[in-house]
């Protein structure tokens, strides 16, 4: 049995990660492979209930250590119980934020020692790390934007100040500065376009060999 890959996509509100992870999944699956899509905080029942926990509420209801600790448990029992089964059984994994989104939210946004922050994924997921990481990036005021015209209600997260998103977005540009599995696509161009450069990227990621290996 092959290893699978864990692609992540990451970013600020609104930028529209959910929208590139189900477009990339139609796009592998086209092409024969086995893919699995999921999201955190969540992905499983577990994890789903701390997400609640996480989401809901005022901006301010929980103190940053906890913001951290609850999305540890959370990926914790989404890594065991989905991820890694997932993986040897040689699936293609997006998920819907990760590991990057702690780093840039809990990190830069609110000021937890980064270090800290990836001893705590390490101990929550057995050192466990994407093989790729596609930051849709996009101008904050425009990303707020777009999440309020969705009209789903929103989470705390979107109802942090302006400055606090200006250093999340800072902290992902900061990360990807440091580490080439981290690629930067614009995502303030049309949701199609924004698929073609994501496809293109993940095809240069998984190679000729990869892609066969993917269709059996």
């Amino acid at each position: 049995m092959h290893a699978g890959m864990l692609i992540a996509f990451e970013g600020g509100e609104g930028v529209g990660k959910s929208t590139q992870v189900a477009r990339l999944a139609e796009w592998l699956v086209g092409r024969g492979a086995a893919v699995e899509t999921t999201r955190e905080p969540g992905g499983t029942p577990g994890a789903e209930a701390i997400r609640d926990l996480f989401v809901t509420g005022a901006a301010d209801r929980w103190v940053p250590e906890t913001d951290a600790l609850l999305i540890a448990a959370a990926r914790a029992d989404h890594v065991a119980r989905r991820i890694r089964p997932a993986l040897a059984a040689g699936r293609l994994v997006l998920v819907d934020r990760f590991v990057h989104s702690t780093l840039a939210y809990q990190g830069h946004g609110k000021g937890l020692d980064l270090e800290v922050l990836r001893t705590l994924h390490d101990f929550a997921t057995g050192a466990l790390w994407p093989d790729l990481v596609l930051w849709l990036d996009l101008p904050v005021e425009e990303g707020l934007r777009r999440a309020a015209a969705r009209k789903r209600g929103g989470d705390r997260f979107e109802a942090h100040d302006r400055a606090f998103h200006e250093a999340v977005r800072a902290g992902f540009a900061a990360l990807a500065a440091a580490d080439p599995r981290i690629v930067r696509i614009d995502a303030a161009r049309d949701a199609a376009t924004v698929a073609g450069e994501v496809a293109a990227r993940v095809a240069r990621l998984l190679g000729p060999a990869r892609d066969e290996a993917a269709a059996r």
